[in-house]
């Protein structure tokens, strides 16, 4: 038996929903805690240009995540095609109602639910952290399934497209925004991607480098809502719809390709320029969600 979003081998388990997690990625929220435990990590651009993640929880549900924070309008198109249970620390109403209506559970610190704390370590807002065991725990009947496979995947490393169709590359370096400019370095001894915040490496809360097995890029448009957060920003959405172009980084390879997701409840499907499905090498995976004005990819 394989893991459905990491193509892994689990071994016999127990079906339980893969929990999604909204978490901080301002200085402040640095070092975040269990990320590098996430089968698929989202990055989207929020108020003010800083960056946030939408942390996807399956084969592993570490002890604790977070900085947890609230919800953004992006979200719901993320998360649909999990039918899982989304946890955040809170948001406007209009973005909490849009998540459930997508098929999610919502669980909110804000409302009270249980899982959710605050630590002692760090300042408000900056330390509402989870316990994801306790949030899949409350899953109702209708928020049972394990999930679907959100990206395809192949049997070995070497059959993913990436490794069989790709150029050789050693680094991606990205442009969010301003303020948002990660960047993967491939490492070759242990087949990852590593993950840095401009020149600062990224780590985990315990020092672990952040790293993925695969890195997607897609080029999206980004529209300014009518909201605005305390401080007068525009709160920006990610439009995760439609078509338009990507960039597979596998195997210490990248690759060009399209990707397109029909509505909110459907999965983003990358395909190849012969238009069939690219296959990603079985771990984990990041998605980033660069802007198509304003957002830069460099391969070097």
């Amino acid at each position: 038996m394989l893991w459905p979003l990491t193509g892994l081998e689990s071994g016999p388990v127990v079906p339980h929903p893969a929990l999604a997690v909204k978490i901080e990625n301002s200085l402040d929220a640095r070092p975040q805690t269990g990320l590098n435990s996430a089968d698929i990590v989202w990055e989207q651009v929020v108020e003010g240009g800083i960056s946030r993640f939408v942390a996807v929880y399956h084969s592993v549900l570490p002890a604790e995540v977070g900085p947890v924070r609230s919800v953004r309008p992006m979200d719901p198109a993320i998360a649909a095609p999990l039918h899982g249970v989304f946890a955040f620390s809170g948001g406007q109403a209009g973005y909490v109602g849009a998540v459930a209506e997508a098929g999610m559970q919502v669980l909110s610190f804000d409302n009270g639910n249980d899982g959710f704390y605050r630590i002692d370590t760090r300042y408000a807002p900056h330390n509402v952290y989870a316990a994801p065991l306790t949030l899949v725990a409350q899953a109702d009947a209708e928020h049972q399934a394990a999930p679907v496979p959100q990206f395809d995947l192949a049997p070995t490393p070497a059959q993913a497209t990436g490794a069989t169709a790709g150029t050789p590359a050693t680094r991606l370096d990205l442009r969010l925004s301003p303020s948002a400019r990660p960047n993967w370095t491939w490492d070759p001894t242990y087949q990852v991607w590593v993950r840095a915040e401009g020149t600062m490496p990224a780590v985990e809360a315990d020092g672990t480098p952040l790293r993925a097995t695969n890195v997607v890029v897609v080029r999206v448009d980004v529209v300014a809502t009518s909201a605005v957060d305390p401080a007068g920003n525009p709160v920006p959405e990610t439009v995760v719809e439609g078509r338009g172009e990507a960039l597979v980084a596998s195997g210490g390879r990248t690759l060009p390709v399209t990707w397109v997701k029909n509505s909110a409840t459907d999965r983003l499907v990358l395909l190849g320029a012969d238009g069939n499905p690219v296959l990603l090498a079985p771990g984990t995976t990041w998605v980033e969600l660069v802007p198509n004005e304003g957002g830069a990819v460099t391969v070097g």
